[in-house]
């Protein structure tokens, strides 16, 4: 397989490395998954204001997608990286395991979310009646769905760059699950 180097600063095109003075500043340090992106002329752009768009759903809301997302497409950089950032988000130790699993005990409507997520992508958008049901019932809406789309499509982006390029893991590594519920 064709190897993939992190790019640095300097092998960048000039916007890619203005971008990267940015992340740097707003996040301490550029993400391998960022640089990467900067391959791309417009991939890195693009993906930031995909991934800066408003959205009905909370930052919390997202680490759940973010994190059931992840342990089904097994992207052990987005594991690691959502873990980081859900810890930073409120989420406990044991909590990030649930929610890797596609469930939340600890809490109704996350729980729904959750599923629905896994569910999803697992079932690459044919979801089970029961699910969506589920999902409503917790009060969800259908601005909400669409919006949990997007974020399964943008958490999607990274996992399959990572999947596919395998640079190396910038964050505390995710452990894996002992049992993928």
């Amino acid at each position: 397989m064709t190897k993939f180097n992190v790019p640095s600063k300097k092998e960048v095109s000039a916007t890619n490395q203005a971008i990267f003075d940015n992340v740097q500043k707003s996040v301490g340090f550029v993400p391998n998954i960022f640089a990467t992106m900067a391959y791309s002329e417009n991939g890195l752009k693009n993906y930031l204001d995909f991934s800066n768009a408003k959205s009905s759903l909370k930052t919390k809301e997202k680490e759940v997608i973010n994190l059931a997302v992840s342990e089904v497409n097994q992207c052990q950089y987005c594991l690691s990286a959502h873990t980081a950032i859900a810890s930073m988000n409120g989420f406990s130790a044991e909590q990030i395991i649930e929610l890797r699993t596609g469930v939340a005990p600890f809490d109704s409507k996350l729980d729904a979310l959750a599923k629905l997520s896994r569910n999803i992508t697992e079932k690459r958008g044919a979801v089970d009646a029961s699910i969506i049901d589920e999902f409503f019932s917790a009060g969800w809406t259908k601005e909400n769905l669409v919006d949990v789309i997007n974020q399964i499509g943008e958490i999607t982006i990274t996992n399959y760059l990572h999947r596919t390029t395998e640079v190396p893991v910038d964050f505390p590594q995710a452990q894996a699950l002992t049992s993928y519920a």
